[in-house]
């Protein structure tokens, strides 16, 4: 069931899912990564595995593994 680092999504809601099936939803990040959102262009920090860009409520996740780059946040859905 656990891929360890090397697990494949196909979406940000299947990193999310993942994710909050782990118990890491809530889990700070090492470094908050700076992103834009999708969405609305809005910059914020992601601080959390899990994060909702206060402007849309567009919802964001990465992996432990990846946590550390934002090239590996996958956006999951509003509200999601």
């Amino acid at each position: 069931m656990h891929e360890g680092c090397s697990g494949q999504f196909q979406n940000g809601q299947q990193v999310a899912d993942k994710v909050r099936m782990m118990g890491y939803d809530t889990v700070p990040l090492t470094v908050p990564l700076n992103l834009a959102c999708v969405l609305c262009q809005q910059g914020f920090a992601m601080e959390t595995m899990v994060t909702q860009c206060p402007e849309c409520r567009m919802v964001y996740a990465v992996t432990p593994c990846h946590a550390h780059s934002a090239q590996h946040v996958m956006p999951a859905g509003i509200d999601y």
